[in-house]
């Protein structure tokens, strides 16, 4: 065989080589084992986070190996990146893909059968061409081929987030040339895509080397998108000093975004597959050399892109899988600086997400891209450190990657440096992973708490899980508050979930800890999340309270009509509802409902209850069904029972206390307090405002509620800023509510 002499021989270490070749004293972690199994002809697969040097496995073997190392990647703009920065550094490299005309293919061939190049990089389109195989017939037999290397490994399984049907064809490979080495490489895969890559690239007997996939060095964030989203992201940019990068959905959003940012000023290019190639490569290009400071793009730009100075990656659309995030964040800081993560969630953004998911043609995919979503969606609304979300999405603990810290934060995101209170949840977690036991571990979440709850649904009917021992144990707790805890449960891995598209939760060894009172467990309550009874919504009316129901929202719709003022200024649809399940008919029932304070009363007191009387006499029913709970106390009694504690929180208040202060001398939580608060104000009580809420900030609140009255909190919030609290809303709104009553 014709050819180069190895150049093993000429260095007395791998350190040696590596420091001849690419300048570096010593290996990263992982490097060098992944080297020598190359070395010996032996297949691997390496996974390692963006910034950890893949690169370097195949690389310096194939400047130590005999031949040529064939790398196939998916972008034009990867490999190109790749070979400029090899031969800069004086690497025999070059590439061979559809953006070059037939001359170019000719003379890089020629330099091929010439052994003039040690790395070839062609993407698996080309490698796949009529010819192809022909050329790596006569490169085995004149130069050698030191092996394949399969960048990017995670396009090749359905279960990765960058599928790619192309890359399924590469099994090839080993069918036609079972002597050479064959490597995996990529930055994310969990366990089961490790899986599939092995298995589809035909790997014998691979090296598997998984690093860390903890980046210390990236700060992680996620912030409110409002209608407003704009401003908050130009003002970031501007804080920001250095190179970024911004992720759109689409390419519509990354012309929009990009048109804004350079009509205020800023250095910026956009990236998606709608430009021709040549304003892709020309924009990459003058983004790398820094000829402009941020690059708009979809999530085709970046893919092993070698900028290691990008101080800040920003999704300014959600993205569609916890992997694909990882990644696309993971471009910022390779360099091991300090860099910034930032998504901004807004729900309609999501909506989108899934309307792209349903044009999917096939339909495991479209399963399997809908969970993943959703699991992106945890991840944005976790109140757990967002690093553990991610290293346990990878089969990594927390301490695994940082050492066991006794707190359990990395420092490093948002939820560690502001982190929310703790509350001991493990009687509602045993609850919970009973529940699981009990369904024989064969359901969702939504099943479970559906089950907890006491659901009378018909899937809960069909499956007799009605007559489990823990049907309805979980009453006391609301939709959200299971919600809250189940996804609390499997970010610290005390449950299994499956990840085929069908979510079903699984028991594991932590799970049973839990069950045995061995483990406790504790989850971060977010500081805006109201526990309270269960979510009326979600309880299953009659048809009866159904047709109340319907009674009493056109009785409030005249009232509200005569008033001139919305429907909800007079009673919200949770109070109506109540009145249709417990049908109060004398002003003493009635003002127990919640909502209904003393001003309500002699408002709608009446009025409502005469409704719920004549509704009664028609139907033959039962007065007030839930009196019958309460009958051993008077309700003069039960009235200041409920009272009181509102009372102590109002006395505290009066003697100029902040919500705070009342919270800590209560032993209660400021957001307990914020409900009394609000609650007394509803109930006209002389509450002070301006005591809660600064005159400039209630402006500010008011001037939303009138733009968006029918609004929700989270979509006033979104237009007011992250800086406003959700009880500042609520407390500025009840006042403001109550000054429009006639």
């Amino acid at each position: 065989m014709a050819g180069v002499a190895s150049p093993t021989a000429a260095f007395p270490s791998l350190e040696a080589a590596l420091k001849h070749h690419f300048g570096y004293d010593q290996f990263r972690p992982g490097q060098r084992p992944v080297i020598e199994a190359v070395l010996k002809n032996q297949d691997a697969l390496v996974i390692m986070p963006t910034g950890g040097g893949k690169s370097l496995c195949y690389q310096l073997p194939g400047l130590l190996k005999l031949g040529v190392m064939v790398v196939v990647s998916p972008l034009i703009a990867l490999m190109q990146d790749q070979v400029d920065s090899l031969t800069d550094n004086g690497v025999a490299a070059t590439c061979l893909n559809s953006s070059l005309d037939y001359n170019t293919i000719r003379q890089r061939e020629a330099d091929l059968r010439a052994g003039k190049i040690r790395l070839l990089y062609v993407s698996p389109e080309r490698l796949m061409s009529p010819g192809f195989f022909g050329l790596l017939e006569q490169l085995i037999k004149t130069v050698g081929v030191s092996g394949f290397a399969i960048d990017e490994a995670h396009c090749v399984s359905e279960w990765g987030h960058d599928f790619r049907p192309e890359y399924r064809q590469l099994s090839v490979l080993r069918e036609r040339f079972p002597q050479i080495g064959v490597m995996g490489l990529t930055a994310t895969a969990t366990e089961r895509v490790r899986v599939d890559i092995a298995q589809q690239l035909r790997l014998r007997d691979p090296l598997v080397q998984v690093s860390s996939f903890n980046r210390p060095n990236l700060f992680y964030e996620v912030r409110p998108k409002g209608r407003d989203g704009y401003v908050e992201l130009r003002r970031q940019v501007k804080q920001h000093p250095g190179s970024g990068i911004i992720y759109c959905l689409s390419r519509k959003r990354v012309d929009e975004l990009a048109q804004k940012l350079t009509a205020d000023g800023e250095s910026v290019l956009p990236y998606h597959a709608g430009l021709s190639d040549a304003t892709r490569r020309e924009n990459q290009t003058r983004f790398i050399r820094d000829d402009v400071r941020l690059m708009v793009a979809t999530v085709a730009f970046g893919m092993g892109i070698n900028k290691p100075d990008v101080r800040f990656v920003i999704h300014y659309d959600i993205p569609r899988n916890i992997e694909g995030y990882y990644q696309e964040s993971g471009r910022a800081g390779r360099d091991g600086e300090p860099a910034h993560c930032t998504l901004y969630l807004a729900y309609g953004d999501v909506a989108t997400a899934e309307y792209l998911i349903s044009q999917k043609p096939d339909e495991t995919e479209q399963r399997i891209a809908r969970q993943q979503l959703r699991q992106m969606v945890d991840y944005a609304e976790t109140t757990v450190c967002r690093r553990r979300v991610q290293l346990s999405y990878f089969g990594e603990t927390l301490g695994e990657a940082l050492g066991e810290y006794p707190e359990g934060l990395c420092h490093q995101c948002d939820n560690c440096t502001n982190p929310p209170p703790m509350e001991d949840w493990t009687v509602e977690a045993q609850k919970f992973l009973s529940c699981v036991a009990r369904c024989q571990e064969r359901f969702g979440m939504a099943h479970i708490i559906d089950v907890l709850r006491g659901s009378k649904k018909q899937k809960v009917m069909d499956l007799r899980h009605d007559q489990l021992s823990t049907h309805g144990i979980g009453k006391d707790r609301s939709v959200d508050e299971w919600r809250l805890l189940g996804r609390s449960l499997l970010h610290q891995r005390l449950v299994d979930e499956t990840t085929d598209g069908y979510p079903v939760l699984k028991l594991n060894a932590a799970s049973w800890q839990v069950l045995r009172k061995q483990i406790a467990v504790e989850v971060a309550v977010p500081k805006d999340f109201a526990p309270g009874p269960a979510d009326a919504s979600t309880i299953e009316d009659t048809p009866e309270v159904a047709q109340l129901l319907t009674v009493l929202k056109a009785l409030r719709k005249q009232l509200a009509d005569q008033q001139s003022v919305p429907p909800y200024v007079v009673f919200p649809e949770s109070a109506l509802r109540q009145m249709a399940r417990t049908r109060p008919q004398t002003p003493e029932a009635f003002g127990q409902v919640s909502g209904v304070g003393s001003r309500k009363l002699d408002q709608y007191g009446e009025v409502f209850t005469a409704a719920i009387r004549q509704f009664c006499a028609d139907y033959g029913l039962e007065s007030d069904p839930g009196a019958a709970r309460n009958r051993s106390r008077p309700v003069r009694e039960r009235r200041q029972a409920v009272g009181d504690t509102h009372r102590h929180t109002l006395d505290l208040h009066r003697q100029g206390l902040s919500i705070q202060e009342v919270a800590d001398q209560r032993g209660l939580k400021p957001s307990t307090i914020a409900n009394h608060l609000e609650q007394l104000i509803r109930h006209g009580e002389a509450v002070d405002m301006d005591q809660l809420v600064s005159a400039d900030r209630q402006r500010a609140i008011v001037d939303v509620l009138v733009d968006m009255a029918d609004g929700t909190l989270t979509e006033m919030r979104d237009r007011l800023g992250h800086t406003f609290s959700y009880e500042d809303i609520r407390l500025v709104r009840a006042a403001w509510q109550m000054a429009q009553q006639p």
